[in-house]
């Protein structure tokens, strides 16, 4: 069975992992089904598998040569995968050396996506969730890094929708408006 490969993105803490969950619940009641991958779990179980790390948070800091090799093996397994798939990454790790391509060319063309989602919100807002997050140790970083990051990964999107073909669109998920953002989700997604 052929179906879409679609990439969701946005940097840490605008609430894309959120998005995806309501919005797979709004089409799974339509019988539309997406087998969900975080490419980052992905990534990570295989980085405890081998001892590379022991936190999710390590995976930043990582040696970009570490970081293709769990790259790749995360996107020749996803490739194998049929049906509809849904791969929920980042479109660019801030690293201290700079940012890394979260999906560089060896990932894209084994995965081949159709659609690139961005989902995007006002600065501030990623700021004041990232606080209020004790689940994660994240960077300190202020709006302005923040919109930085966001502007970034419209500019690899792109770069990313010339590798490949796939079309590119942007979600707003703003505070309390959960619920518009996953049905803009699941109406590009259907």
């Amino acid at each position: 069975m052929v179906g879409k490969k679609v990439i969701i993105t946005g940097v840490p803490g605008v609430g894309k992992t959120t998005v995806v969950n309501e919005a797979l619940k709004k089409l799974k009641n339509e019988g539309i089904e997406y087998q969900s991958i975080n490419f980052g779990s992905f990534m990570f179980d295989v980085a405890m598998a081998d001892g590379t790390v022991k936190d999710r948070d390590q995976m930043r800091s990582l040696d970009k040569t570490v970081q293709k090799r769990l790259q790749q093996n995360a996107a020749q397994a996803i490739a194998k995968i049929t049906g509809n798939v849904l791969v929920d990454t980042h479109a660019s790790v801030k690293t201290p050396k700079g940012y890394l391509a979260g999906l560089p060319e060896w990932v894209l063309h084994e995965i081949m996506p159709d659609l690139i989602v961005l989902v995007e919100t006002d600065n501030d807002q990623v700021l004041m969730r990232r606080l209020s997050d004790e689940t994660r140790s994240r960077d300190k970083e202020g709006s302005k890094a923040i919109a930085e990051h966001q502007q970034f990964n419209r500019a690899i999107a792109a770069s990313y929708a010339m590798l490949t073909g796939c079309t590119i669109k942007m979600i707003t998920n703003a505070d309390f408006l959960l619920d518009r953002a996953a049905d803009d989700m699941a109406a590009v997604l259907r």
